[in-house]
């Protein structure tokens, strides 16, 4: 796959370097302004599993665990 974009790119190497970081500069900048946040409201990440009461509570029963540990 590089191989062929490098020789349909135009220029001497350094000029396609230059051009290969501006293309993925581009490609980086389309995935975090559009891509990434079209995709978001569809993925897992949010999602809790957990109930928030419960996970206090082993909140607290690890703190007090760490707490004993340490003395």
């Amino acid at each position: 796959m590089y191989g062929p974009l490098w020789r349909a790119l135009p220029g001497p190497w350094p000029v396609k370097v230059f051009q290969l970081l501006v293309l993925v500069a581009v490609v980086v900048a389309v995935c975090f302004l559009w891509i990434f946040p079209a995709i978001a409201p569809h993925l897992p990440f949010n999602d809790n599993t957990i109930d928030p009461a419960r996970a206090s509570a082993v909140a607290r029963r690890l703190a007090a665990l760490a707490g004993e540990s340490a003395a």
